[in-house]
């Protein structure tokens, strides 16, 4: 059983705004498909509310299911009462309970601000004279901040954006999370459309190995090896070797330190640059293909296995 203080807490919390959701993870980063699916509800509605990343806290995690007496996370509550968890805001969704019971917390969004560029709409302008019917183009942000564009039928609830010249359909989640989008075309090798969205949570930047040589130069910028030491002895960039003796020192640092992460292929290193994100460091950088493309781009004298 929780400690009583954990449920005092937590009865506190439930009360510290008028809509609180407990997750894995946080309204910007969802670390469980259930409570992206709640937050992609909410965010339909609210501008604002409060969420409590149970990932974070072990006692919490544990404590919030005996304090609602249901067993599962995500858990919704609205002016301190319990609602329910994914199945239940879903279902009051689809029935149309749950605006009314969110009250006066839920306000109508307005159509963002986005800037498309003149190569982007183009491209766009060619898609919409070659589509069938009524249909028109579509921009969806997830709350992960994974952005699709797509020609799609207009919904009744749908919000027009004006840009470019172009319309655009968007939800009302899409909305909130795409004010002050940038939409790019970028031609050459790796042809498609570019998205600057300001409010995306930073992401970890995947960069090739001669952009890596030039950035590890730079002053300030910290560079970590996730092999193992035996690889090491094989095969070294000079790079920190990143074990369980300097991860708090590295924890320690500003987290506005650029932090680049390299292994043999550039799949190990990309899983430790995520962990790092997630505590909270905004520049972090992984190597594409690792060791290996090093040695076969930069610099041959490095042995490869």
């Amino acid at each position: 059983m929780a400690e009583s203080a954990t449920l005092q807490r937590i009865a506190s919390i439930t009360k510290s705004d008028t809509v609180v959701l407990f997750m894995k993870g946080n309204r910007a980063q969802p670390q469980c498909g259930f409570s992206s699916t709640v937050v992609g509800i909410l965010d339909q509605y609210l501008p604002e509310y409060t969420t409590v990343d149970v990932l974070s806290d072990p006692e919490v995690r544990e404590g919030v299911k005996e304090f609602s007496e249901w067993p599962t996370i995500p858990q919704l509550y609205i002016n301190g009462d319990f609602i329910g968890g994914c199945d239940i805001i879903r279902q009051m969704d689809e029935e149309g309970e749950l605006v009314p019971a969110l009250g006066d917390a839920a306000k109508p969004p307005t159509p963002p601000t986005i800037h498309i560029t003149e190569a982007a709409a183009a491209v766009f302008g060619q898609a919409l004279d070659e589509a069938e019917g009524d249909e028109q183009l579509r921009l969806e942000v997830s709350p992960t901040f994974q952005h699709d564009l797509a020609l799609d039928l207009p919904r009744p609830s749908d919000l027009v954006v004006e840009a470019g010249g172009l319309k655009i359909l968007v939800d009302a989640g899409t909305a909130r999370r795409s004010e002050g989008l940038r939409i790019d075309h970028v031609d050459g090798p790796q042809v498609g459309f570019r998205m600057d969205n300001p409010n995306a949570p930073p992401q970890v930047q995947q960069i090739g190995v001669k952009e890596a040589a030039a950035l590890i130069k730079e002053d300030g910028v910290k560079f970590f090896d996730v092999r193992t030491p035996r690889e090491r002895a094989l095969a070294t960039l000079g790079a920190t070797l990143l074990d369980g003796d300097n991860v708090q020192e590295m924890m320690d640092l500003p987290k506005d330190t650029p932090l680049v992460f390299h292994c043999h292929h550039g799949h190990r290193s990309f899983q430790a640059a995520i962990r790092f994100l997630e505590q909270g460091f905004t520049k972090v950088y992984n190597v594409v293909g690792g060791i290996d493309a090093w040695s076969q781009e930069v610099d041959a004298s490095i042995p490869r296995y």
